[in-house]
């Protein structure tokens, strides 16, 4: 072992796990490389562990800075300069563009904006490493721990989240490829998607190589996959059908990863052993598998076996195939700037009988901020998947979805009308088809009931006419529409991204130098006094307006469980005994799929049913109108009524006071906390509102868990009524418990959140009031030039946030606020 690690896990008070690092041979280079999975298997205490990923999440970001300070000072310099170098990718076309004519001024402007804001968080990245490094060699006092843990929390990777959706040929992959430039990046045409895994498409950010990330099952998870199977699929002589589409999938999944041998041993303990999987060590130790690789089309070669059908023909060479095992792949690309802060999501399908993956899909469907619903513009309106997929509760209440973009692909196959073009005829026929699908969308009930028309969007796109430009213009097959969507929601989230971490380091640098500098003892105490006299009072607002919110979404789900009640046996012999043609309809086998997975089945047709989510859809109805409104998706006026957003201490008067002039410093650190924690407080509310829409239909099927249980027992003749009357009983002996169990769920997790939310908007502002305050440490580093120049950094980036980014017009173009601070610093 190098003294590098020793000095790092000393100075991080990890010292006792020196010899394990050093029984590994973990050196620099090493160091640096170490993933997760790597540090789980090195440090097995959960404390230290925390410890030590926090602490090397920020030495890389501190290290990455460093690298790519002379990189973007330079990109910068040129900028201003107007020099004729540019970076590669987009940057190097926009000079091209530029030099003929094309590039407009608004968009130069806003473009040299965007590297002047990476300069400056460059420069403030650097200042806060050095700053850091300075506070960890002082003494160890409350105050420098505090510190340490505020610099730590800067540094952040959230992402904005894109789900496409689509059914297989619908067009998604030659979609994203168009759209983000990458024509060889995902397989399409004849090659058949797999319909269990998620694929991520985002940037890589760390070199000039196209990378790929394998996320497998748990082996546990494919245990229990493996006795499902043969269980109630292989084993049930009602499967046992060259035509039943179960059977069948079950078949080709087995047939993928153990070719003829899962015919003659049909033991789960047989087909689990590690001698089955050694070509992927990766999934016997649970980590993920890298690749990588230097071009697209190399890359999509090597990931076929993980993403794709066993039926695809394309890939006869393909030996041994993998996707039954991968629960999601992440894909990064190469200088992408629509990727930065993006990452777009092919989802597939509505879910999947893998808990593993299921969960892992809706935890994805739930956090994107945008839908894509993909479908071919011939099905657009008629088809019945997309237009689930949209009245889907984990877009609606149970998410965080503020866009939805319905878009319609192949708009170039038409045939020429009598007397037109064929590109009148795209264009006449797109303008219809937008006003159908537009008119289709205000029939659906739910997806209404959760998104206004300024929500949803409608596209009808050609990726293969955008790539080889034979008949329409770029702007007739709208993909440069979804690509200026893209570049928005990435210079939005980046710019927002920006501000807060300089804003963080504002303030903490200004409660350095304040806490350096001292002040009165009598002004500290009276400025005490009065904030938290402040406080207290907006907390019991706070407080007063959770409460009433509460007791609101309560009287709802009172009347819910009285509809529940009575509705509930029309929803049951609605699913139990559905209208149907014909005497062989073989609804029998279908109740039977979804009894042994527990309450949901996907039809052959692509149906999506599931009897908990029917139960409990009149206390969904019962709470919609109010629950969106407690928890709205937009930012104005926030959860609760805007009660958090107006949450304030009134530092803003304290600091104009000449009165208190001797603590500024500590004031604008805790005006700077003030607005993190708020920011903080409906993240977590974003993430538990999820939980507990989702959690009334969770809790129904945990109820029905035993007569699905029973009713799989049923076997041979009179099946079918048996196990309907199973339900029936059960729905009836519970009815009376059931809602109000769902209900009381629900109203314990909202008391939760509301005592969660409360003591940690106290319990923060309060200690920081305390550090900034009453505490005077001359042993603080002297950060007063490092204060100037974020002030004047963080006042730039204020300016552009809250004004808006992009202070420019098409007629009148002008350098951004970001660009006269540098080039008056630079002259």
């Amino acid at each position: 072992m190098d003294d590098f690690v020793k000095t790092k896990l000393t100075e991080w008070g990890l010292s006792d796990w020196i010899k394990t690092f050093q029984d590994q041979g973990i050196k620099k280079e090493s160091f640096y490389c170490l993933d997760n999975d790597d540090i789980d298997n090195l440090i097995k205490k959960v404390g230290p562990k925390a410890i030590f990923k926090k602490r090397l999440k920020l030495l890389k970001g501190e290290k990455n800075a460093t690298n790519q300070e002379h990189e973007e000072t330079a990109d910068s310099a040129q900028v201003l300069a107007n020099s004729n170098t540019r970076d590669k990718g987009k940057r190097k076309l926009e000079l091209q563009e530029e030099s003929s004519g094309w590039l407009s001024p608004t968009k130069k402007q806003q473009r040299d904006s965007t590297y002047a804001e990476k300069f400056m968080l460059s420069e403030v990245r650097n200042i806060m490493a050095c700053v850091h490094n300075k506070v960890l060699h002082r003494e160890k006092t409350k105050l420098n721990a505090f510190l340490e843990e505020k610099i730590c929390d800067l540094e952040t990777e959230k992402r904005e989240l894109v789900g496409v959706f689509g059914r297989t040929g619908a067009g998604k992959s030659s979609l994203i490829n168009a759209v983000i430039g990458e024509k060889d990046l995902l397989p399409s045409g004849s090659v058949s998607a797999c319909t269990t895994v998620i694929i991520k498409v985002e940037a890589n950010k760390q070199n000039q190589n196209y990378e790929a990330e394998i996320e497998f099952i748990t082996k546990e998870e494919l245990e229990k996959e493996l006795w499902f199977l043969f269980t109630f699929i292989l084993n049930d002589e009602d499967y046992k059908d060259e035509d039943d589409d179960d059977y069948n999938d079950a078949v080709e999944m087995l047939s993928a990863l153990y070719g003829e041998e899962w015919k003659n041993k049909r033991s789960v303990e047989h087909l689990i052993n590690d001698k089955h999987f050694r070509e992927i060590p990766e999934f016997i130790v649970s980590k993920k598998k890298p690749l990588t690789c230097e071009s697209a089309k190399e890359l999509s070669a090597k990931l076929v076996k993980y993403t794709r059908s066993s039926k695809d023909r394309d890939a006869k060479e393909v030996k041994r195939w993998f996707w039954p095992l991968v629960k999601c792949v992440t894909i990064r690309v190469p200088n992408n700037d629509l990727l930065q802060n993006v990452t777009l999501v092919d989802l597939p399908g509505n879910g999947d009988r893998n808990t593993g993956r299921d969960k892992m899909w809706k935890g994805v469907v739930q956090s994107c901020s945008t839908v894509w619903i993909v479908t071919d513009i011939n099905r657009a309106a008629s088809e019945k998947e997309p237009w689930e997929i949209l009245n889907s509760s984990l877009i609606g209440n149970g998410g965080q979805c503020q866009h939805i973009h319905f878009i319609c692909t192949k708009s170039d196959q038409i045939g020429r009308h009598k007397g037109q073009s064929s590109v009148e005829a795209i264009r006449e026929r797109n303008e219809e088809v937008k006003v159908e699908v537009k008119d289709h969308f205000r029939e659906q009930q739910m997806a209404t009931r959760h998104f206004s028309d300024e929500c949803f969007k409608v596209f009808t796109v050609s990726a293969i006419e955008f790539q080889d430009k034979e008949l329409l213009e770029p702007a007739d097959t709208e993909i440069p529409e979804l690509q200026k969507i893209l570049q928005k929601l990435n210079d939005n989230h980046s710019e927002t991204r920006n501000y807060w971490y300089v804003s963080g380091a504002y303030g903490i640098l200004s409660l350095i130098q304040g806490a350096r500098c001292g002040g009165g003892a009598t002004v500290k105490t009276e400025v005490s006094k009065v904030l938290t006299e402040t406080m207290k009072c907006g907390h019991e607002q706070v407080q007063k307006s959770m409460q009433e919110a509460t007791d609101a979404l309560e009287e709802c789900l009172k009347r819910g469980v009285e509809n529940s009640k009575s509705s509930c046996d029309d929803v049951l012999k609605s699913f139990l005994c559905p209208e149907r043609k014909g005497k062989g309809s073989g609804f029998h086998k279908t109740l039977k799929c979804v009894i042994d997975n527990y309450g949901v089945h996907k039809t052959t047709a692509g149906k999506h049913l599931n009897l908990n989510e029917d139960l409990a859809a009149k206390l969904m109805d019962s709470i919609d109108e109010e629950f969106r409104k407690t928890f709205p998706t937009e930012s104005n006026p926030g959860p609760f009524n805007g009660t958090i957003s107006s949450f304030s201490l009134d530092t803003g008067k304290l600091i104009k006071n000449r009165k208190y002039k001797d603590v500024k410093l500590q004031l604008e650190f805790l005006r700077t906390e003030e607005e993190k924690i708020k920011i903080e407080l409906q993240e977590t509310i974003r993430q538990r509102k999820k939980e507990m829409y989702s959690g009334l239909t969770t809790t129904i099927k945990e109820t029905m868990q035993t007569c699905y249980k029973d009713a799989q027992k049923c076997e041979g003749k009179g099946r079918l009524e048996n196990s309907r009357e199973i339900i029936r009983k059960h729905v009836d002996a519970n009815k009376n418990t059931m809602f109000e169990k769902a209900k009381d769920e629900m109203m314990s997790k909202l008391k939760n959140l509301k005592e969660e939310i409360l003591k940690k908007l106290n319990d923060t502002m309060k200690e920081s009031i305390e550090r900034a305050l009453n505490s005077d440490e001359q042993s603080l580093p002297d950060v007063k030039k490092e204060l100037e120049t974020v002030t004047k950094y963080y006042q730039v980036l204020k300016k552009n946030t809250h004004e808006g980014t992009s202070p420019v017009s098409a007629d009148q173009p002008g350098p951004s606020s970001a660009q006269v601070y540098l080039m008056q610093r630079n002259s």
